[in-house]
């Protein structure tokens, strides 16, 4: 493939499925997730005593790493798409890798501060990414590549946090980014700040917010929503909605980040997000509601992907709601089936081994996936 007859963008995408060993996930990943950066949330650490750790720095990890990932090449952070043995098996009666931490009321002493340190930290960045976005978008093999480096990295600096974090029983403190959020809607039952894992395969933790009931208002029938969000976007984001259906639904919500977003580690891949919805969806079984049928899953947008994914995999799921779904990935960008062998999140193949109830809501107007994705899993699935 030649630069003077193919557009950049193709040339570009050629070149990251040749570095990635021929790896339709990583090109399919490039096109699909956007996580925000920076997170609109933070997970403060807090060690046994109760005292707050302070941030490792990313630039000092030196690319040491911990665990599953120590001696990996970087051409080994690409997932394999032929191997998915990890995925054939549910332990619906595993433990929880984390104690769920009730100590997520921060002391509002130094939180005027605290605010305005991350704000700046935040618009650093912004700068940052802003003068490597501007060089990069000369040439599109750049970004593509810059993007994957800034993926490996970062999944290497989290890997080794995390399972140091595990080994020495480390805490959570939830804190929104407020700045941009605002205040969240009140709440009268408890947000538990949990990482879940690590996974056998990849080794990866992922970060989930389990929003609550009280103990007086939870019965054998209390539903819990697990919660797959849209793409661009992190539970920081979605925590006043998730605010909102737990307080008026009278249900439990757990919403988690993929890998690769906000606190998650790993890399934002169309399989890994099967491992971490399937790792959460057995740690909220054995942890929460004790019985499958009590678990509503909720997939928004690319969320559906992970959801469908599920469903299909468990016939004694609760139910399945689908917000603004589509068809398959590679579909909402075109309806020619010329980059079929690209496509992910085939919902339009798995709506039909989906035996459990679903709801699906889609807006007429929505310009990002259009109506007729929903309409159409509708039609398939009755």
């Amino acid at each position: 493939m030649c630069s003077c007859c193919c557009p950049p963008a193709i040339t570009a995408l050629f070149y990251l499925w040749v570095r990635s060993g021929f790896s339709k996930g990583s090109v399919a990943g490039a096109l699909t997730f956007f996580p925000p950066d920076p997170p609109l949330y933070k997970f403060e650490r807090v060690n046994k005593d109760g005292e707050v750790l302070e941030d490792d720095d990313e630039e000092d990890t030196n690319n040491q790493t911990v665990g599953r990932m120590e001696g990996k090449d970087d051409e080994d952070y690409y997932d394999d798409d032929d191997d998915d043995s990890d995925l054939g098996t549910f332990e619906i009666d595993t433990s929880s890798s984390h104690q769920m931490n009730n100590n997520n009321k921060k002391k509002n002493n130094n939180q005027a501060d605290e605010a305005a340190t991350r704000k700046q930290q935040r618009q650093n960045r912004q700068e940052q990414q802003q003068r490597q976005q501007e060089a990069a978008s000369q040439d599109p093999i750049v970004a593509m590549t810059e993007r994957s480096n800034k993926l490996r990295k970062r999944a290497k600096h989290r890997a080794k946090i995390d399972s140091q974090d595990y080994t020495n029983g480390v805490k959570f403190n939830f804190i929104p980014d407020t700045s941009i959020l605002g205040n969240l809607p009140s709440f009268n039952g408890t947000i538990h700040p949990i990482k879940i894992g690590p996974q056998k395969r990849t080794g990866t933790y992922i970060a989930a917010l389990l929003y609550k009931l009280p103990s007086n208002e939870i019965t054998d029938k209390t539903k819990t929503i697990l919660y797959s969000h849209g793409n661009a976007t992190d539970i920081g984001a979605m925590a006043g909605l998730q605010c909102l259906i737990a307080k008026n639904l009278k249900c439990n919500v757990l919403v988690y980040d993929y890998s690769g977003y906000g606190e998650s580690g790993g890399i934002p891949m169309e399989k890994n997000t099967y491992r971490d919805v399937k790792m959460v969806y057995e740690w909220v079984v054995s942890n929460v509601t004790k019985h499958e049928h009590n678990v509503i899953l909720y997939g928004q947008s690319v969320g559906s992907g992970p959801s469908c994914y599920l469903a299909s995999r468990r016939d004694n799921v609760g139910g399945l709601i689908l917000h603004s779904p589509f068809t398959s990935g590679m579909r909402v960008l075109t309806p020619s089936r010329a980059l079929a062998c690209l496509d992910i999140f085939p919902n339009i193949d798995r709506i039909k081994k989906v035996k459990c109830k679903v709801f699906i809501i889609h807006g007429k107007k929505d310009v990002e996936v259009k109506f007729e994705h929903g309409y159409v899993l509708s039609f398939i699935h009755l």
